[in-house]
């Protein structure tokens, strides 16, 4: 097997943006239903050829390094689909539709912006997942905000704003326990040190949300209230709902598996609607079905497939449909492709060969730390999956951090200012996808309005330039 150039290693990523770049041109917003996919998977396929005519890689390396890949994103896609049902039979249980009822009511039009990102960054804090937060609360918030007419980017981009804040300094987090045992550090130093960038991103934030939530116009109240009662017609609203998601948060706080919580919670939702809501029950499966059938087969066709409720309102309408684990096939789809192309790029030692390059010029800190953030970034513009961008880069920059003599903790930190928050900006990463496809948003509408997420890289690189909070190693072990 040959070792890859640089100029060859970057021929699949260049075809994948020429390839998505044509989609975007020709499919616009419908580049997710098929043609990305078809996209993806001919960069893999170029790159398996690169790979075995011209580099002379075995195909077992291939099969092993896709097979690989495919294996640890299993579990995300269980949860994905999990997800769908979850978001389905909250919806039509009228969970999500008291949560915008008692949310429209209690919070100001002025300021549901910023306080969308800060109840999303304080339920991922305590639940220690994105995903989690954005699937729930995330989508009631969405919902609620649609109503009063904020824009669909302005929205989406403070929720996942607030989402991905506290994924990465929660000690719950998957990424921030993986980003701290990569770089062998404590987990409560790490998530310590870890604020020393969040914090200044979360005031950041702070201001441009709330300035943003009183300049944007929002409907008048009038039109809020028409569009309310046709929400009380057409479901039961009641603020005892509100205990279900309550408890998924207490399953998440008590470490239960993700699939099993949200599982559970999709099914208690079921469960209400079955109860609580006998007019969504008889659109679902009609009037005249009774017995086992109409519990059953309500229960079933939430969670797995679509349902249309007519309203008097187009938008409660729109809001009230619901596609269950069905509408998440695209969404598996794009990241089996993704897994395919990142597992070839992987077998032929292409990622290895850009980031060595990246490493190669660098001579100081600042210049330590920026490459760690390019390499992080380009994993997940490449590989699209976020724990290869903390996994990867980590790796292979550990024994450089030790010979500059800084302390693990800069490592840890740079791998979640980047790997982390950068993966749900890039549209063909598994993050982006399930964001994107959970809150029904493009990834380039939302992109320039998710904040914290292309902040907080800048904050790291600006950090290690001017030398600011930057953890040395004692002298004994730089000498060593």
């Amino acid at each position: 097997m040959k070792k890859p150039g640089l100029l060859l290693s970057l021929v699949p990523v260049l075809a994948l943006i020429a390839l998505l770049m044509v989609g975007v041109s020709i499919f616009g917003d419908e580049l997710t239903s098929g043609p990305s996919q078809l996209a993806i998977f001919g960069a893999a396929v170029l790159t398996a050829l690169i790979g075995l005519y011209v580099l002379k890689v075995p195909w077992a390396r291939f099969e092993e390094s896709v097979g690989s890949n495919l294996k640890s994103t299993s579990s995300a896609i269980i949860i994905l689909l999990s997800i769908g049902a979850l978001t389905a039979t909250w919806m039509l249980s009228g969970i999500v539709p008291s949560m915008i009822y008692y949310g429209l009511k209690l919070i100001h039009p002025r300021l549901f912006i910023v306080l969308s990102f800060l109840l999303c960054a304080i339920v991922s804090l305590l639940a220690g997942s994105s995903w989690t937060t954005v699937g729930t609360i995330g989508v009631a918030l969405f919902g609620a905000g649609t109503f009063i007419g904020i824009p669909s980017g302005w929205l989406a981009g403070a929720i996942i704003s607030g989402a991905y804040l506290g994924d990465k300094v929660s000690p719950l987090s998957d990424t921030t326990n993986l980003s701290a045992s990569i770089a062998g550090v404590n987990l409560y130093t790490h998530v310590r040190y870890t604020l020393l960038t969040t914090l200044p991103a979360l005031v950041i934030c702070l201001v441009v949300y709330g300035i943003v939530g009183f300049v944007l116009p929002v409907r008048e109240e009038v039109e809020i209230g028409r569009q309310m009662a046709v929400l009380q017609e057409t479901f039961h609203i009641s603020g005892w709902y509100l205990l279900i998601p309550v408890l998924t948060i207490f399953l998440v706080f008590k470490k239960v598996p993700p699939v099993v919580t949200l599982f559970l919670s999709a099914l208690a939702g079921g469960l209400l609607a079955y109860f609580a809501q006998p007019r969504i029950i008889d659109c679902i499966v009609g009037a005249d079905v009774s017995g086992w059938h109409r519990f059953f087969g309500s229960l079933m066709q939430m969670m797995s497939t679509h349902v249309d409720i007519a309203t008097a309102d187009p938008l409660i309408t729109r809001l009230a449909s619901t596609s269950g684990m069905a509408g998440m096939v695209n969404t598996v789809w794009i990241i089996i492709a993704v897994m395919l192309f990142g597992g070839c790029l992987s077998a032929c030692g292409m990622v290895e060969t850009i980031t060595a390059a990246i490493l190669s010029k660098v001579r100081r800190t600042g210049g330590l730390v920026a490459a760690t953030v390019l390499s992080c970034i380009f994993c997940n513009l490449t590989l699209s999956d976020q724990f290869m961008a903390i996994l990867l880069p980590g790796n292979m920059f550990r024994d450089a951090y030790k010979r500059f003599g800084l302390a693990p903790e800069v490592l840890s930190r740079t791998l979640e200012d980047s790997g982390t928050v950068s993966s749900v900006l890039v549209p063909w990463n598994t993050c982006a996808v399930v964001q994107s496809s959970v809150l029904g948003v493009a990834t380039m509408a939302y992109f320039p309005f998710a904040i914290f997420c292309f902040i907080t890289p800048l904050i790291a690189i600006v950090y290690a330039a001017c030398n600011i909070k930057i953890h040395k190693l004692p002298q004994n072990e730089t000498a060593q």
